[in-house]
This record gives structure tokens, sequence and C-alpha cells, in this order.
């Protein structure tokens, strides 16, 4: 049985033109990706994505406009699924009181994820691990 996995991302960038990247170790794997995840059932995308920003970043943010949907298939790393991601531009309410990391995966102990800026004219798409992800970092690079 296959099905559709509908996650939701938030582009995050501060006045250095840098963007918030998040590192994480989940199900054995680590990765990078941009903040953001799951759509519950009965919650909206913005819902969705202001419910992961206070999960993961203890941020309210504000939605500034729709970036980019999935438009190709995309099989999750993690389970059979169809993975559709959705990527809305942001800004934070109040500015982020998170320890931000210089060195990926590094991790505080006790602690499966961590946040680092990247500058988006360095920003690569081997900085992210999700194909989606890597198409989203090609598309902000012209953007930007």
């Amino acid at each position: 049985m296959s099905y559709f996995n509908l996650r939701v991302y938030g582009l995050l960038i501060n006045n250095r033109n840098e963007v918030l990247v998040s590192d994480e170790f989940e199900y054995a794997q680590c990765f990078s990706k941009f903040p953001g995840g799951g759509v519950e059932l009965g919650e909206g995308l913005i819902d969705a994505l202001k419910r992961e920003f206070v999960e993961e970043c203890t941020a309210e943010i504000e939605v500034i406009e729709h970036f980019y949907t999935t438009d190709f298939y995309e099989k999750s790393s993690f389970n059979d699924s169809q993975v559709i991601s959705v990527y809305y531009l942001i800004k934070e309410i109040k500015p982020l009181t998170l320890k931000f990391k210089t060195q990926v995966f590094d991790f505080d102990e006790g602690s499966c994820q961590s946040f680092r800026w990247i500058k988006i004219d360095d920003l690569k798409a081997d900085d992210v691990t999700f194909k989606t992800d890597k198409t989203v970092v090609e598309m902000l690079k012209k953007r930007i």
C-alpha cells in the first residue's frame, strides 16, 4: 500500500543573506534539511509550518509567500510513501534564541538536532540531503 506524505518547510533568510538549515539524526540516519516537517491530519499547511517552528525552533514565524511545491516523484527515505513537500519563504516574529552551530551534525549531548546558517552565495545542493531540498537550493540561488 502506498500513500502520500505531506511535508511543509520554511525558508528563513536573515539580514546577512543566510538561510537556516537543520541538521538531524533520526531513523538511524543523519540528514540536513530546511526546518519543518509533516502535516498532521486536520491541519492546514501554514498552521503545520507554524507548529513545526514552535516545536523545532521555539520560534513564532510569519509566512511571506509560497516558494515551491514538489512537482516530481520522490519516494520517502524512511518508508514507502510518496513525499509532497511545500516550501514557504518565512520570517521570524521575534529573533531566534537557538544555539547556532558552524559544523554539520554538531549535536549537543542528548539532542538529535542542530541549526546552522549558510550564506546563500555559498549554499550548495550537497549541503542538504533530500532531492526536493536540493531542488529548492538551486531555485533559491537563482532567485536571491
